[in-house]
């Protein structure tokens, strides 16, 4: 049943857009094959100790934090608005 604005099946619609968005996100931090020596964003050396704590690796820590600040910002997003705070 539909209610206010919404159709029906939108609250679904709703949770399954949510977790796709989680998941995009996990398999982003997900890394795997060869650590690369070097940043592939700014260049700088990556130790050794992040290459062997995580196989697969690509960014130094700060191209990484920046990455993740970037990408938790998107994940904020608000799909339950109501359409009272749409109107404003």
């Amino acid at each position: 049943m539909a209610g206010g604005w919404s159709s029906d099946g939108a609250v679904h619609e709703q949770i399954d857009a949510s977790v796709e968005d989680a998941v995009r996100l996990a398999r982003s931090r997900i890394t795997n094959g060869e650590s690369l020596t070097r940043c592939e964003q700014c260049g700088e050396p990556i130790s050794e100790a992040r290459q062997k704590a995580l196989p697969g690796v690509r960014l130094c820590i700060e191209c990484r934090s920046e990455f993740e600040k970037k990408h938790e910002a998107l994940t904020g997003f608000n799909r339950r608005a109501g359409k009272d705070s749409q109107l404003k």
